[in-house]
């Protein structure tokens, strides 16, 4: 059931960043298809933070503690450009215009995913 949580959780998230930033785009004309494309993009960005981000962050240690855990932003960033490249390659109309729409982004996902986080409560990462 936490995974279904997390899904939905990351697909507010990301309706949050493509309606505050520029650059942050869905390409859809119907509801529904809108709530699809937002529950698959959930998933993608989930799995891929799942998959790679712990892999970034043991290899990078270092970076993060010479940053402070402010490349941590920029991790992020390139994160969600990771997942709007993937969304290209399966088709979903999620697209990402670019570095700074991509920071932007992330940020925005993971303030609105920690806010969420502490109502469902979802774990902390």
């Amino acid at each position: 059931m936490s995974v279904i949580i997390r899904i939905i959780v990351n697909a507010i998230a990301l309706w949050a960043a493509v309606l505050l930033v520029d650059g942050v785009d869905i390409e859809t004309t119907t509801t529904a298809g809108a709530i699809g494309v937002y529950l698959v993009v959930g998933v993608i960005f989930g799995l891929v933070n799942a998959v790679i981000k712990p892999i970034v962050k043991t290899v990078g240690c270092a970076f993060y503690v010479l940053t402070l855990g402010l490349i941590a932003l920029v991790v992020n960033a390139l994160l969600l450009l990771l997942t709007a490249w993937i969304a290209g390659l399966l088709g979903v109309p999620f697209t990402v215009s670019g570095f700074w729409p991509a920071f932007f982004g992330a940020i925005i996902i993971a303030v609105v995913s920690w806010l969420l986080s502490l109502f469902v409560g979802g774990r902390d990462d």
